[in-house]
């Protein structure tokens, strides 16, 4: 891999309070991960060293809108797997919504999404190529949801794209470890610090 600098994104997919905080929407329904827990310390590590070369750090956050009632209005297949999401959960502008505090500073841009993907119905992709970005790298949460989706809509619009395996996590490590090599048919997986230290 030897793309310049400046033209690569970080992605960083869903870690949000909701999903990692203790006091999040995920703890309180008793589905949180610990593996996800201890994504945030690594994946700032690679978000200093892209920006350190003029690279992009962006950032998607799952986020369910309220309707005109106030409720949020979630799929039903998410409220079939969640049904302890309740209204304030993920809300746009809340805590929960927020990314994680140690990994805010180093965002440039946030995308609101109401589905899988980071690309679907949202501004990633003009975002993206307006800065020149022609590479990116993958992280975040969940690695058979979030990640494989944001992986599989970058490499249909002709990113260079990268999984980082140990900045993503599943609820299970088997999961996590068929996600992995599933992408790996259409993607470049490569651990955190193997990737910091190909960068130009």
């Amino acid at each position: 891999m030897n793309p310049s600098p400046k033209k690569i994104a970080l992605i960083i997919v869903d870690l949000q309070n909701d999903f990692l905080s203790p006091e999040g929407a995920y703890a309180r329904g008793g589905t949180a991960s610990v593996a996800a827990r201890e994504l945030p310390g690594r994946v700032a590590g690679v978000a200093r060293a892209v920006k350190a070369g003029g690279g992009l750090v962006a950032a998607s956050q799952f986020t369910l809108w309220p309707d005109a009632r106030g409720e949020p209005m979630i799929s039903p297949h998410l409220l079939a797997l969640r049904p302890f999401l309740r209204r304030g959960d993920f809300a746009p502008g809340s805590a929960g919504q927020a990314n994680v505090a140690e990994l805010q500073p180093l965002i440039d841009v946030s995308v609101c999404k109401v589905a899988y993907s980071a690309f679907f119905n949202t501004q990633l992709d003009w975002v993206l190529r307006h800065a020149g970005i022609d590479t990116v790298a993958v992280c975040g949460i969940v690695t058979n949801g979030g990640v494989a989706s944001t992986v599989r809509d970058a490499h249909m619009r002709e990113y260079h794209t990268i999984v980082l395996s140990d900045g993503c996590a599943a609820f299970k490590p088997e999961v996590h470890a068929t996600a992995l090599a599933d992408m790996g048919t259409l993607a470049q997986v490569m651990r955190c610090e193997e990737f910091i230290e190909s960068l130009p």
